[in-house]
């Protein structure tokens, strides 16, 4: 049950990170350029409220399925190492770059979220198939 839902929350935030890698980030570039500091506001509210549940109901049972389980598995461990890894990343560089957009658009910004944003969106699909691999 629990990797279960484990499995349902990595699932929900592989659909997210593809969605915001092919069209939300790209469409960055679309935005007014008067309007973008109220735009990016507003998409740190709103985008906080789809992933910051899911995200922590990810981690919740990852830390849960660790406590729980008799023996290791080495799939589980690999997915646990890409899963913190896709959270120092959002901390250190993605709060930053979108704190900077806050400011106003920048071009250069907007393409280094997208660049670093495929290593979340890799990490986040290779972490789905080990869970799967895991059921």
């Amino acid at each position: 049950m629990l990797i279960l839902l484990h499995f349902m929350a990595s699932s929900i935030m592989v659909g997210v990170i593809w969605v915001i890698q092919l069209v939300h980030y790209p469409s960055f570039h679309f935005v007014d350029k008067l309007r973008y500091p109220n735009f990016q506001s507003f998409h740190m509210t709103r985008i906080s409220y789809v992933v910051i549940p899911v995200m922590l109901t990810e981690l919740i049972t990852l830390i849960l399925l660790f406590y729980t389980m008799d023996d290791m598995n080495i799939l589980l461990v690999l997915s646990a190492i890409m899963l913190f890894s896709v959270w120092v990343i959002t901390a250190v560089f993605f709060s930053g770059a979108h704190q900077k957009l806050t400011l106003g658009y920048d071009k250069s910004v907007v393409d280094g979220l997208i660049k670093m944003n495929w290593l979340r969106t890799f990490l986040w699909t290779l972490r789905l198939i080990l869970v799967a691999s895991c059921l």
